[in-house]
């Protein structure tokens, strides 16, 4: 007999309490906070479905490292460790660590792009696209256009217009573009993959044109365990061999390893370019610390070190991805909006749909995600109109899954106050901004409803 059920593929050993609120409580909570869920004080969330950056559990084998961390200021153990863990993945000549990976993407645009250029991604996700634009650069986004179709089922809704791509270069110039970007997975677009199919096609045109191609892998293992699932010729090849044979067609990447290095905090930005590598170290030393630390403590490089490892597991790649499709599939059945296929790190509601009374301007993703808090106690963020403003495509509402964090019975739990949150859709009202500060204001923007 074929057994159906997933289990965690884990023990649980440490726990932590989590804190009971009424609707009158939350009421209040969600007034103080301006109608903004980052201002509600962590206490008072009940499953904390903001962000799965940093927010993991993790392995005994991780905590088990970080007591071997060397403090050293310069040249620790822990950092050669920490080097091979990454260059056995990623296999780029100069890696770079940073307290996390906006830190990364500070220094790669700092010292790559210059006002007036132009940075093509298929979807820039908000800190990406604020350190391009702060530096005077455009952040393109050049999606397929089934990534904008919540409803699609296209197995990989991740990949960039490469036709697009081809025109955006023509149009302004390959000098205009110091180089091509590819988010894996893309967050910003329902956590949906990209194929090798696809990155080999804008490797072929960055090498054409002589543009360097740089990847966001902040969750590379859920994009490679997509790819054995749904792309030909990669069934029997394991998750590693996927990720391996992605980075070799690039020069170089930003990590953020607070999503697939399985970290509290940290990240790092790779290169094959010795050159640019100087000119990042040089720009680090400035703003982070020394090249062998990176702001970072020596338990936290070995913490990513085996985190990344980890990651890459079946078992676990197994059950992440089929844990959150199983929230997923089990609203839609319901008739709840999401965008499909479910991503690998997050569900994501369809504003527009799920509230289409409520005009965009009216920014229903957080209306959607206030209610979802007064409901149960459930923390999620919206990705739409109030974080992209008028390059917003499509208002979501991201439910993303801290890793080895929650059980099924947690996840249940959403389901149930998902469907009574469906049930009583009409009678949510939009909000309007009363404060927004000029970058990344989604995160203290301060609303009130209509």
């Amino acid at each position: 007999m074929a057994i159906k059920t997933i289990i965690e593929p884990f023990k649980i050993k440490s726990v932590e309490p989590i804190r009971w609120t009424t609707r009158a409580d939350r009421e209040k909570l969600l007034r103080q906070a301006h109608y903004n869920l980052f201002q509600v004080p962590a206490r008072d969330i009940l499953i904390d479905l903001l962000t799965d950056s940093g927010t993991g559990a993790m392995s005994t084998a991780q905590w088990a490292a970080m007591m071997e961390g060397d403090e050293s200021y310069a040249g620790s153990s822990s950092f050669d460790r920490f080097r091979r863990g990454v260059q056995d993945i990623f296999g780029y000549r100069h890696v770079i660590p940073t307290h996390q990976g906006r830190a990364a993407e500070r220094i790669l645009f700092g010292v790559m792009c210059k006002k007036g250029d132009v940075v093509p991604n298929n979807s820039h996700f908000d800190t990406t696209r604020a350190n391009i634009e702060f530096v005077g650069a455009e952040a393109a986004d050049l999606l397929i256009p089934e990534g904008y179709e919540p409803a699609n089922r296209h197995p990989f809704k991740g990949n960039m217009d490469v036709a697009a791509l081809e025109q955006l270069i023509a149009r302004v110039g390959r000098e205009r573009i110091p180089l091509v970007m590819l988010t894996i997975t893309n967050n910003s677009g329902g956590g949906q993959p990209v194929s090798m199919e696809n990155a080999k096609a804008v490797r072929d045109v960055c090498r054409r044109h002589e543009i360097p191609l740089y990847f966001d892998a902040c969750r590379f293992a859920e994009n490679a365990y997509f790819i054995k699932l749904r792309e030909k010729g990669y069934e029997r090849k394991t998750p590693k061999e996927i990720a391996k044979e992605m980075f070799a067609l690039g020069d170089g990447c930003t990590m953020s390893a607070k999503k697939d290095g399985l970290a509290n905090i940290g990240g790092f930005l790779c290169t094959n370019d010795d050159q640019l590598a100087q000119q990042e170290k040089d720009l680090l030393i400035l703003t982070e610390g020394y090249p062998t630390y990176g702001g970072l403590a020596g338990r936290d490089l070995e913490a990513i070190a085996v985190g990344l490892g980890e990651a890459l597991e079946e078992d676990y790649l197994r059950y992440r991805i089929t844990s959150t499709a199983y929230l997923g599939n089990h609203i839609a059945g319901q008739g709840v909006p999401i965008v499909q296929p479910p991503g690998g790190h997050a569900i994501y509601l369809d504003a527009r749909a799920f509230l289409p009374h409520i005009a965009p301007q009216q920014f229903p993703g957080v209306a959607l995600a206030a209610e979802l808090y007064l409901e149960g106690g459930i923390r999620s963020v919206e990705i739409g109109t109030l974080m992209f403003g008028d390059a917003a495509h499509m208002d979501l509402v991201r439910l993303a899954i801290p890793r080895r964090v929650y059980t099924q019975s947690h996840i249940d739990y959403v389901i149930e106050v998902m469907l009574e949150v469906w049930r009583q859709r009409e009678r949510i009202h939009g909000l309007r901004l009363t404060h927004e500060a000029p970058f990344l204001r989604h995160f203290t923007a301060r609303l009130e409803p209509l």
